[in-house]
């Protein structure tokens, strides 16, 4: 099950292998507002309302208890919550899953029973479930109907967020989380935290971090005056583009370090010409299957440019901290000595093995296979996996008779986010930016393809001409992220902020579009 993924264009070289596993015999189940090119390979599509994920995938859950599907032994074995999940499903019937996620009941029934029944199946999932207000309970709620049924921790079963960018998962690793020291461990955990400030000989803060949004939430209130950003441009990428302007711009102090003058990098008072990680510098890159790889530099740096780590350091002795000269391996032993998931990831290890998958506990241990493979162990290892009561909720920005269509965003194969690393460079994929809307709802507004109109939110307006997509439904509109220059799809989105993981809601706005008037 492909569930709020066009990985088709987002993630096209994993599509490759759903393609190959599809030549194979293995069924292919696409869940989507968008009737998108992943759909298209698809033995079923499920065009569900956006937002309404929670309620398909609660009813899905209450169908295959009902037929006696869920995997019992597993779940009496291995989970925790199950009566209170069971109690929360209940009231999701089929009938009111019509209702709300426009998917019809004969279809989310054989969806059900065909996900119970198989051998081996795999939920896989991307910003179409994240990238919303209740983000964290979407998740929670594919990872029930993994536990419900046992599809999870066993080979060619399993939970997989595909992640956006590369090395999105070393970040995690390394500790680029508020709540976490590098390996997962929970900074609010003093026995852990002592074990950081022997090694790094400073005191640490006892208090979990801010995330994104909550930078921003700091800096609205003054907490917040001077910031460091290093590979991003949130200028363009920040849900409510306006209040990411105005916000950044009041800022005492802002450094950028970035390969490419970002947006966000003209708004800097100092920046810091980044080097390129896949190519200019050495280290270690995590896949998603949490394959640690080595990295190694296949070019030279360009004059004038130093390695990120390199600058690092630099800024660290400006401070008055003398780390040594940065190498790369010292780093990564050392990281190996604090987290016990790497302890046995040597270099020369990696080299050997051509990357090894964490957990990797000393230099005899091959590394897991399958992360949650201990839940099927006998008896069972560390934790159950607890089931998760969640509940549907509606998108936060409401369609009435003034915003009557609802805007969704997402990304082309041919370009890549805020299009920095993209757009640059020519593509036969490539096209314009415009605003996609079904064929009938061109004929319902009386718009033709091509013809520039007005497409405004309760934040902002843009000029966008439109495209007829077939696979869009009455309703239902669509904008890239890649083009901001062309047209500023943030300027639209709202930032209503999931409290769990920080994340706003691009996939939901509420929109309008009228004919552009000739003067």
């Amino acid at each position: 099950m492909l569930w709020g993924s066009n990985a088709r264009e987002t993630h096209p070289i994993f599509f490759h292998h759903v393609l190959k596993g599809i030549r194979h015999g293995a069924k292919l189940r696409v869940i989507d507002p968008r009737r998108t090119s992943s759909a298209q390979w698809a033995d079923v599509w499920l065009g569900l309302e956006v937002g309404s994920d929670i309620s398909l995938a609660n009813a899905m859950a209450r169908e295959i208890i009902h037929s006696g599907l869920a995997n019992e032994e597993f779940i009496r074995h291995a989970t925790s919550g199950f009566d209170a999940y069971r109690a929360c499903v209940e009231k999701y019937t089929l009938e009111r899953a019509e209702r709300e996620t426009g998917v019809p009941t004969q279809v989310i029934r054989q969806t059900a029973h065909a996900y119970a029944k198989a051998k081996r199946a795999q939920t896989c999932w991307t910003l179409g479930i994240t990238e919303h207000h209740n983000a964290v309970d979407n998740v929670l709620a594919l990872i029930n109907l993994g536990l419900l049924t046992g599809h999870v921790g066993r080979y060619g079963s399993g939970l997989n967020p595909l992640r956006g960018q590369n090395n999105v998962q070393g970040g995690g690793d390394m500790g680029a989380i508020p709540d976490r020291l590098p390996g997962f461990q929970h900074v609010e955990n003093a026995e852990l935290r002592a074990k950081f400030e022997r090694a790094y000989g400073v005191k640490l803060d006892p208090k979990r971090g801010w995330h994104l949004s909550a930078m921003f939430e700091a800096m609205e209130h003054g907490e917040l005056t001077t910031l460091y950003v290093l590979g991003e441009n949130p200028v363009d990428s920040e849900a409510d583009r306006h209040r990411a302007v105005k916000l950044m711009s009041g800022l005492e102090f802002l450094v950028v370090q970035d390969l490419f003058y970002t947006k966000t990098a003209e708004l800097a008072h100092v920046i810091l010409p980044g080097s390129a990680g896949w190519c200019e510098t050495e280290g270690t890159v995590t896949s998603s299957e949490r394959r640690v790889q080595r990295v190694r530099a296949a070019v030279p740096l360009p004059e004038g440019v130093r390695d990120d780590m390199e600058v690092i350091y630099e800024l660290a002795r400006r401070f008055g901290r003398d780390w040594g000269q940065p190498h790369a391996e010292t780093i990564w032993n050392e990281l190996r000595q604090l987290s016990p998931m790497h302890a046995g990831m040597s270099y020369k290890r990696l080299e050997e093995l051509g990357g090894i998958q964490w957990p990797c506990y000393d230099e005899s241990h091959p590394g897991e296979l399958y992360l949650h493979s201990r839940l099927w162990r006998e008896p069972l290892i560390g934790p159950r996996a607890p089931f998760s009561v969640v509940e549907f909720e509606p998108p936060v920005d409401v369609l009435n008779d003034e915003y009557p269509i609802r805007l969704t965003t997402g990304r082309h194969l041919d370009s890549y986010n805020t299009g920095e690393q993209s757009r640059r460079f020519p593509s036969p994929l490539r096209r314009a930016a415009t605003l996609d809307l079904s064929p009938e709802d061109g004929k319902h507004y009386r718009v033709s393809e091509g013809e520039q109109v007005r497409v405004t939110s309760r934040r902002g307006s843009v000029l966008a001409p439109v495209r007829f997509d077939p696979g869009l439904r009455p309703g239902l509109a669509f904008l890239s992220v890649h083009f901001h220059e062309q047209i500023s799809t943030n300027d639209l989105t709202i930032d209503a902020v999931d409290p769990k993981s920080g994340t706003s809601e691009f996939k939901a706005t509420a929109i309008r579009i009228e004919k552009c008037v000739e003067h």
